[in-house]
C-alpha cells in the first residue's frame, strides 16, 4: 500500500529538504517592500539554511534574495519607505512584473496584498493572511510556492 506521501515526488522532497519550520508566527517585518509576505515563502520555512525574509540579515540570505532589485531600490533605500505604495512611481515595471509572474504562478499579488496594507493596515493584513494561508485539513501554513501544504501534503490548488 502506498502512503500518501510516496505520491507526490516534489511534496516529498520539499518535506525531506528539510521544509519544515514550525514557527507558525505571521510577523511585519515578514512583509517585504514589495508586498511578498515571506512568511509563505519555501526559503523562509525551510529548516536547512532558513532565509530570515527579505527585512533580515543580508548574510543568511540566497544571493538572489540578497540582490532583490525592488529591496534595493534607491526609492525604497534612500526615502526610508517601508512598502512599495510610499513610492512615486509604484507600481513600478519591476513590481508590475512580479507580481503578474506571482499571479499566474502561484494565484498570489503583490499590488492586491500592498493595496490591502495601504487600505486596512498592516495589523488586519497580518489577520487576514493567516487565516488566507491556513490549510484546511491541518491549519498549518500552506507555502505559496508548493501545491500541497508542507505539514500534510494535502493539495491546496
Amino acid at each position: 500500500m502506498r502512503t500518501r506521501r510516496s505520491k507526490n515526488k516534489v511534496a516529498t522532497a520539499f518535506l525531506d529538504s528539510g521544509m519544515r519550520r514550525s514557527d507558525g508566527s505571521f510577523k511585519t517585518f515578514l512583509i517585504a517592500p514589495c508586498g511578498m509576505n515571506c512568511r509563505l515563502c519555501y526559503r523562509y520555512i525551510r529548516d536547512k539554511e532558513a532565509c530570515p525574509g527579505c527585512r533580515g540579515d543580508d548574510s543568511l540570505k540566497a544571493i538572489s534574495c540578497f540582490r532583490c532589485r525592488i529591496k534595493n531600490c534607491e526609492k525604497i533605500v534612500n526615502a526610508g519607505l517601508k512598502y512599495c505604495f510610499g513610492c512615486d512611481r509604484y507600481p513600478c515595471v519591476r513590481l508590475k512584473n512580479l507580481d503578474k509572474r506571482y499571479r499566474t504562478k502561484y494565484g498570489m499579488s503583490m499590488i492586491d496584498n500592498l493595496e490591502s496594507i495601504r487600505k486596512s493596515g498592516i495589523r488586519r493584513f497580518i489577520r487576514n493572511e493567516k487565516e488566507r494561508w491556513a490549510c484546511p485539513k491541518c491549519g498549518g501554513t500552506i507555502c505559496v510556492h508548493m501545491p500541497r501544504c508542507p505539514s500534510c501534503l494535502k493539495r491546496w490548488r
